[in-house]
């Protein structure tokens, strides 16, 4: 589905800022630099550090948006075979001319390859990112992942964020319980488009193996 009227390495995850209390007395002072010098190490810490210490609590936060956004879906099944047998008049029985050109059926894609709790929550997914993404008036990378990590998908879930003229670019792996749903989008204002796409079954995920 396209919403096209109105999105993985990643950024570190911030921590909130603590107040400190004034400490009375130059034993304490002196007690509270030393904590204050032993903390520096992890403020200069590199982002790749800081995120992972912050990954398990993401990871369990991104797991539960996933199980709330298709909380409406079906339960996992498997894809439904392409249609086939002998072809059906229509409705009133009128016989189709002799020419007519007969739909294909997909044989690969989203529509054979995702289950149906995936094409169900896909459509949600794009949805809500879409929508999101729809009134940002300067959509760069670094706007593009904000308004991703304030809908709750993670660094480690989205990949090759960059820009591409005045659009940006990103993949989102929400491959969850054995499925393969992912999205591909470009953030351009009104002009966002956000389609599902097939991700590998097992392995990191790699844009240049999607199916479309």
């Amino acid at each position: 589905m396209r919403n096209r009227t109105s999105a993985p390495t990643g950024t570190t995850a911030r921590t909130p800022r603590r107040l400190r209390p004034a400490l009375a007395g130059a034993a304490l002072a002196a007690l509270a630099l030393t904590a204050c010098g032993a903390e520096k190490p992890h403020a200069d810490s590199s982002p790749g550090s800081r995120a992972a210490g912050a990954g398990p609590q993401q990871g369990v936060a991104f797991t539960e948006m996933l199980r709330q956004v298709a909380q409406q879906c079906p339960a996992s099944a498997p894809p439904q075979a392409p249609p086939s047998g002998p072809a059906r008049t229509s409705p009133s029985g009128e016989t189709p001319p002799a020419d007519a050109v007969e739909p294909i059926a997909p044989t690969a894609g989203p529509e054979v390859e995702l289950n149906a709790r995936d094409w169900c929550a896909s459509n949600l997914h794009e949805e809500r990112v879409a929508r999101a993404l729809w009134n940002l008036a300067d959509p760069t990378p670094a706007a593009v992942r904000k308004v991703l990590n304030d809908l709750g998908y993670i660094d480690e879930r989205i990949h090759d964020l960059k820009q591409s003229g005045t659009a940006t670019r990103f993949f989102l792996d929400l491959r969850d319980r054995g499925g393969r749903l992912c999205l591909e989008g470009s953030a351009a204002g009104e002009q966002t488009v956000v389609d599902k796409c097939v991700a590998p079954a097992t392995g990191p995920f790699t844009p240049e193996e999607r199916t479309a």
